[in-house]
């Protein structure tokens, strides 16, 4: 934790504090930005950092050493009345305080604090706001050793999606099944041989089931892999190391010889939409321009959206990408919410347009990452829906 960092960002957001809460790990937030301690938490603790001054928190007695490993002065209580004036001293002169809520539940990655704590806070007469512009700067930002874990990770994901492609089509023309379920297996295998590791996945799926955006294939309930199929493969994972961050990837691939033209064309369509978003972001980074999260959504989309497939695009075009593959940073997103906050400097996201159908679907999926003046993709890029039986 940068203390004088966050403090200043807390004066220029013209903010009193930053208010954390937790118990029973509720707030993985709160433990990546004050650091976690091994422990038992199963009572509450708030953390105040003010705009000025020493830190303040408050614990119960039972788990008093919960936050001492972090700066500022202490107190402790144990019923509930003292709960309330502990925490009436610790916000202290305080008026407006972030904590990890959003109004109307929008940015739902940062709206984990529960609505009877912010209830409590705000009967003290200090006014709570979202922090999710907070979390994006000291969550969502990437130090250059992170920067290259992800690239790193990208190599070893790219090989072995390549890889994957080529079991499923040796499968084919040897006349020997294989499912979907299994090509996942020997992906996580393969992960384990290369020293990478995912909270889940990946995904593999063929026909009706490429059409499901999160499909996820079953021992006892996934197709087999067949000529003719067209195969999506989902893929994430990071270095298996401290503080490394996603790698995450969509490719197709068709089990034949020549791709049909109505994959092809759909295949088309994405790819414009997800290179015209990438060139939108690029641009006006270049430009030195800001741009939120909504902006980008809304470029993929009307590509898409042109092409007659509006209702097809069922999801947002980006998610922020850090050490969970959903991060903590702005999505490029106008759908499911109208995300407003701005894309920074050493920020990762995906860029992933599909187009789905009940009989199959196409995805492209590209990370973008922004750099300092500059933005680009991070890996190898798809330009085609591949042959695998050519």
């Amino acid at each position: 934790m940068n203390l004088q960092e966050i403090q200043a960002e807390l004066r220029a957001e013209k903010l009193d504090g930053w208010l954390f809460f937790d118990h029973h790990r509720r707030d993985p937030i709160a433990a990546r930005i004050l650091g976690s301690r091994d422990g038992m938490n199963t009572r509450r603790w708030f953390y105040l950092i003010p705009a000025r001054g020493e830190p303040r928190k408050l614990v119960h007695r039972i788990e008093s050493a919960a936050l001492d490993h972090l700066p500022g002065k202490k107190l402790v209580y144990s019923g509930r009345d003292e709960l309330e004036s502990g925490l009436k001293k610790t916000l202290g002169r305080a008026k407006t305080v972030a904590m990890q809520y959003s109004p109307r539940n929008e940015i739902f990655y940062v709206s984990l604090v529960d609505a009877g704590t912010v209830e409590l806070v705000r009967a003290m007469k200090c006014r709570v706001v979202t922090s999710a512009d907070l979390v994006q700067k000291f969550e969502a930002t990437w130090t250059p050793q992170q920067a290259e874990s992800h690239r790193a990770a990208g190599r070893r994901v790219d090989k072995i999606t390549q890889a994957a492609f080529r079991r499923a089509a040796d499968h084919v023309r040897a006349g020997v099944n294989i499912t979907e379920f299994a090509l996942v297996q020997w992906m996580q295998g393969e992960f384990r041989a290369a020293g990478l590791v995912a909270e889940d996945g990946p995904n593999a799926s063929v026909g009706p089931s490429s059409g499901d955006p999160h499909y996820e294939p079953k021992k006892e309930s996934s197709r087999p892999i067949r000529a003719g199929d067209i195969l999506l493969l989902d893929v994430w994972a990071k270095l298996e190391r401290p503080d490394s961050v996603y790698y995450d990837i969509t490719w197709m691939g068709f089990l034949g010889p020549v791709v049909p033209e109505r994959y092809a064309k759909i295949f088309a369509v994405v790819r414009e939409a997800r290179d015209s978003a990438v060139a939108f972001v690029r641009e006006n980074v270049r430009a030195g321009k800001s741009i939120a999260g909504f902006e980008v959504d809304r470029v993929a989309r009307a590509v898409i959206r042109k092409a007659g497939y509006g209702k097809n695009f069922v999801h947002r075009t980006g998610h922020s990408i850090g050490r969970d593959v959903h991060g903590a940073g702005a999505n490029m997103d106008d759908l499911e919410i109208h995300d407003v906050r701005r894309i920074l400097p050493h920020t990762c996201f995906s860029i992933e347009p599909g187009i789905y159908f009940p009989e199959f679907g196409i995805r492209t999926e590209v990370n973008v990452y922004v750099d300092d003046g500059d933005a680009g993709t991070t890996g190898a890029v798809q330009q085609e829906i591949l042959p695998l039986l050519a």
